[in-house]
C-alpha cells in the first residue's frame, strides 16, 4: 500500500508475524502517546474518537484512495471506528506498528496517515501512506516516509521493507524510488488481471 496509502484492514489485523520479517515487539516498542516529530510533522497512533473518526472518513473516500487503494466501505463514523479499531489500532496492539496519522506541528492538523503494516500476503512488512488534497505537493509524504522508514530501522530493528503500489499511481512510484527503494516484481492485486508493483529495500 502506497499513496495516496493502507493496509488490507481486515487482512492485515489478522496477520500473523514472520519471524524472519519482524523484530519481536512489545508493548515498550509503541510510540509514546505523544509520537515522533519531523521538522513539520508529528506521527502518532490513530485513537477510537470522533476527531480521528471524521478524518478517516474524510480520507478513504477521497477519490484518489478509491481509485488507488479501494473502497474500505467506510462511510460513517461508525465505519471509521470499526476501521480504526481491526486495522491499525488492532496492529499496534500486535506488532508495535502500524498506519499512524500525520499531524502538522504547532496546530495538529491531521494530513494523512503514514506508517508500517504487517499483512499475511507479504513475507515483509511494508510501508503504506496517503494524504489529503490539499497538503499534497509539499514534500509532506515524502518528510513523513522518511521518517517511518528511521523508525522501521531503529526502533523496530527490520533488515527489509516492502511496498506495494498501483502501476498507475505515478506519484507514490516516484517517491519510493526517491527513498531509495526499487521495484523487485509483482505481487497479488485484487484480481489476477489487476497486480500491483512491489518495491523493496534493505536496512543501511
Amino acid at each position: 500500500m502506497s499513496g495516496p496509502g493502507d493496509e488490507d484492514a481486515a487482512g492485515a489485523a489478522a496477520a500473523a508475524p514472520s519471524p524472519a520479517a519482524v523484530a519481536p515487539t512489545a508493548a515498550a516498542h509503541r510510540l509514546p502517546p505523544a509520537g515522533t516529530t519531523t521538522a513539520r510533522l508529528v506521527l502518532r497512533e490513530l485513537a477510537a474518537d470522533d476527531a480521528d473518526a471524521a478524518f478517516i472518513v474524510e480520507l478513504l473516500n477521497d477519490p484518489d484512495w478509491l481509485r488507488y487503494i479501494g473502497d474500505r466501505n467506510v462511510r460513517t463514523a461508525e465505519d471509521a471506528l470499526a476501521y480504526l479499531a481491526r486495522g491499525p489500532i488492532a496492529m499496534y496492539e500486535r506488532h508495535g506498528f502500524g498506519l499512524w496519522l500525520v499531524a502538522r506541528r504547532g496546530d495538529g492538523a491531521p494530513l494523512g496517515m503514514a506508517g508500517l503494516i504487517k499483512r499475511d500476503s507479504l513475507p515483509d512488512v511494508d510501508i503504506g501512506f496517503a494524504f489529503l488534497p490539499a497538503y499534497r505537493r509539499a514534500g509532506f509524504a515524502r518528510e513523513a516516509a522518511e521518517a517511518v522508514l528511521a523508525l522501521a530501522w531503529s526502533r523496530y530493528a527490520l533488515r527489509r521493507v516492502v511496498a506495494i503500489v498501483s502501476p498507475g499511481n505515478a506519484p507514490s512510484r516516484r517517491l519510493l524510488e526517491r527513498l531509495g527503494m526499487h521495484v523487485e516484481g509483482e505481487a497479488p492485486g485484487s484480481t489476477e488481471a489487476d497486480p500491483l508493483v512491489l518495491y523493496g529495500c534493505s536496512a543501511p
